[in-house]
């Protein structure tokens, strides 16, 4: 590098430190803003196939993505109560959101619904709650290759970090969510 040019690298160095002191804030450490990015394809509603071990991001009938999910540990048949280790099976929403929970990022499921406490409710059960789609733990409990291989949730929909957030750019609070046996 010539003696003449540096100089002008570090005035121009100097002007964007400048620039960058009068810009707004930065975030606070440890968030990190998810918006949705306009160049995504559109989805309409989420659809989950249990048996397939698939969640599927929807426009009409068209498949947007495919993703491979993990289930509750007793995946079979519909959640019934708290700590039955099922996931759920019916209509529900996207209802909300969470970067910072235990998990890489979840998305929370309107789950219990009418039909679901209604059921509860006569068989003198508590319904359970708090099911989500999200990632890892981000504290590993165990070899990766479990989280990896295994139904492991108490009745979540796990998916692998990379795909929950595509998930989470891809859809929005108040999106209908089809849980299929």
């Amino acid at each position: 590098m010539s003696a003449m040019r540096l100089p002008k690298i570090t005035l121009t160095l100097s002007l964007l430190l400048v620039a960058a002191a009068h810009a707004a804030p930065a975030p606070r450490a440890g968030r990190v803003p998810l918006l949705a990015d306009p160049h995504l394809p559109h989805v309409q509603y989420v659809l989950v196939k249990k048996s397939a071990r698939r969640l599927y991001l929807m426009n009409g009938n068209q498949v947007v993505r495919s993703f491979r999910i993990h289930l509750g540990l007793m995946p079979n048949g519909p959640k019934e109560r708290s700590g039955d280790y099922r996931t759920p099976v019916g209509w529900y929403h996207l209802v909300r959101r969470d970067p910072r929970s235990e998990f890489f990022l979840s998305i929370q499921i309107s789950y219990p619904n009418r039909v679901d406490r209604a059921r509860a409710r006569e068989h003198h059960w508590q319904p359970g709650g708090e099911i989500m789609i999200h990632g890892l733990p981000n504290h590993l409990h165990g070899p990766l290759s479990y989280y990896l291989h295994s139904d492991w949730t108490d009745g979540c929909i796990a998916v692998s970090d990379a795909n929950m957030m595509q998930i989470w750019m891809m859809t929005h609070d108040g999106m209908p969510i089809d849980i299929q046996p």
